[in-house]
């Protein structure tokens, strides 16, 4: 996850000296635009700070100076939004500052109304909100566990009692007790969205994306389609091992899939869950990556130091050495922190870190190319004005990591040492490979998807606050066809053990991600003159791949994101395609699997 603040300055261009009577000109949109950026540039690093402390030790203290310094933010950047909105219309602007007008305006993720005490509010609640999930705790065998553990214990524990004990006890604490103040957040941000012209504030993240909110949800529904057969397959066939495992008194033949035995707290990857699904014979594709980094000892750092070697082996120059020393890599002792794993970039130029409690795992070494991606991305980008520090849209700053993480195929592991040449699976493996890949890779497609689906309702009014639960029920059946392990109601709040839901975190660019690591993916290894089945290339090492992955990073958010996938892929489009082509054998002998088999729910 990408974790940037867009800081403001807390008292700057209240009545800025170009709000004049008469019609604004260009040169005065130049001007706003320029004086904008810099007062951006200059006050984010202390912004970021705060937010980095209060992510890093959560305390009384650190969340009342991080909601200080958000709702300044908020405010001033509501008053630049505003001001953004009244230059948007004059003739004769140049591309470049209609561009950064726009990303002014919509630039907001939760936007405040331009009224005394609003951000304030807005930003106490989102703080409140956040802070509570990171010190939210659920409980296995009645004794408490934290939110990274739980999920640890998730993947791992097969008995079914103790899987909805956690599940039930993390929603229950987590999400149950922020319904209230969720509904007050929506409230106040809708309020800010309109005051900047906007429907609402779904409307507004959609319009972030060079097209209209219509024509962004219509893309959305476009991809689902082109990817939606491959889902029902995987869920057909997931749905039967499940049932041969615990029988029909726990997970029937037909039907949603009881979610809490998917190995995830929200069921949104299935990965864990491969021992039970995978295929006799083939299902064994002969190494386990978390054993592999065990025996090699493998330690967090260790694991960082090789996510490192993979962009340097493409000609990426080393992390700096303030990363090292400022990153939070493991779960400190002594204090709360926020698990979630998140990349950061506090100076806009060379101050990168992530922060995550790693464990030695497969799944953590994917999380760290995946984080690593979003700290490359930002140093690519440095040298863009302040408003084009960002990815060509918020996908393509998701979808970086992920196209690394692909590349951790047994071959790479090989490259890196961590598997033995005679160990690498043989052909006949294949369909285990890309099984283990959809388990996770697939089986997220409308989990991300649905949790804006969801918000955007919200935001709409067409999901009204008393429906939030039967309505956030009712899009996890339509889209992923599963369904709560225990019965839930409205004094229930399940979006809210969802981290992020109450840290207002746009969530439709993760399923972007998925659609478009597997595009850069494809193009990478086609320059890479790469002949194998796609799923096991590797272009490890290959630094002409490098060089034009870096010219698309180094774009930024400067021009419209077709043209920064047009640098890397050749194409304009956003498709679902490349996806499909990746599993195209998985599809075809799940459907064999499937024969005679009821599929749906």
């Amino acid at each position: 996850m990408l974790r940037t603040a867009v800081s403001v300055l807390a008292l700057a261009i209240a009545t800025p000296a170009f709000a004049q009577a008469t019609a604004p000109t260009p040169a005065q949109a130049d001007a706003f635009v320029a004086d904008a950026e810099k007062q951006l540039a200059v006050l984010s690093v202390p912004a970021n700070q705060q937010n980095w402390i209060n992510a890093t030790y959560i305390t009384d203290d650190t969340d009342a100076l991080a909601a200080k310094v958000n709702a300044e933010q908020t405010e001033l950047s509501v008053k630049l939004a505003g001001e953004a909105a009244r230059f948007a219309g004059v003739p004769g602007l140049s591309i470049d500052t209609k561009r950064k007008l726009d990303l002014l305006r919509g630039g907001i993720t939760l936007p405040a109304a331009a009224r005394p005490g609003a951000a304030d509010e807005l930003a106490t609640l989102t703080t409140k909100m956040s802070s509570a999930y990171g010190k939210g705790r659920g409980t296995l065998d009645g004794k408490p566990i934290n939110g990274s553990d739980i999920e640890a214990a998730m993947g791992e524990t097969r008995d079914p009692a103790k899987l909805q004990e956690m599940w039930t006890t993390w929603h229950d604490q987590v999400g149950a007790p922020m319904r209230g103040d969720y509904g007050k957040m929506v409230g106040l941000a809708n309020e800010g969205a309109k005051g900047l012209g906007y429907t609402d504030v779904g409307a507004m993240w959609r319009a972030g994306y060079d097209m209209t909110p219509e024509q962004f949800a219509a893309l959305s529904d476009k991809i689902w389609k082109q990817v939606e057969p491959l889902y029902l397959a995987l869920h057909t066939y997931t749905r039967w091992k499940l049932n041969e495992k615990y029988g029909d008194a726990v997970q029937s033949k037909t039907g949603p899939i009881r979610s809490d035995l998917l190995g995830n707290m929200w069921a949104q990857e299935w990965g864990n869950i491969y021992d039970i699904v995978a295929p006799a014979g083939a299902g064994d594709v002969g190494y386990d990556t978390g054993a592999l980094l065990k025996a090699k000892g493998y330690d967090p750092l260790k694991m960082v130091k090789a996510g490192e070697g993979f962009y340097s082996s493409l000609g990426f120059a080393p992390l700096p050495s303030t990363f090292w020393d400022r990153s939070q890599i493991v779960k400190p002792a002594d204090r709360e922190v926020i698990c979630h794993a998140s990349a950061w970039d506090i100076d806009n130029a060379d101050d990168i870190r992530i922060k995550m409690c790693t464990k030695v795992n497969g799944d953590d070494f994917v999380t760290i190319h995946h984080e690593l991606g979003h700290n490359y991305y930002q140093r690519a980008y440095k040298t863009q004005p302040f408003l084009y520090k960002n990815g060509a849209n918020d996908g393509f700053h998701e979808a970086i990591g992920d196209t690394i993480a692909l590349s951790i195929t047994p071959q790479y592991l090989v490259q890196i040492g961590l598997l033995d040449q005679a160990k690498v699976p043989s052909a006949d493996k294949d369909i285990g490979l890309l099984l283990r890949q959809a388990m996770d890779k697939v089986a997220f497609l409308p989990f991300g998807l649905l949790i804006d689906k969801w918000r955007w309702g919200v935001f709409s009014g067409a999901i009204a606050p008393g429906q939030y639960q039967a309505s956030w029920d009712a899009l996890r059946l339509q889209y992923q066809g599963i369904k709560p392990p225990v019965a839930r109601d409205e004094t229930k709040f399940d979006p809210g053990a969802k981290y992020h839901v109450p840290a207002g975190v746009p969530y439709i660019r993760y399923f972007l991600a998925r659609v478009l690591q597997f595009q850069f993916y494809e193009a990478a290894c086609k320059q890479a003159g790469w002949k194998g089945p796609l799923h096991r290339c590797s272009f490890y090492g290959d630094k002409a791949v490098g060089a034009k992955l870096n010219a698309m990073l180094a774009m930024g958010q400067s021009k419209p994101w077709p043209d920064a996938l047009q640098v890397f892929t050749g194409s304009r489009e956003m498709s679902g395609a490349a996806l499909v082509r990746y599993f195209a054998p998985l599809k075809t002998w799940l459907d064999k699997q499937n024969k005679g088999k009821p599929t749906g729910w």
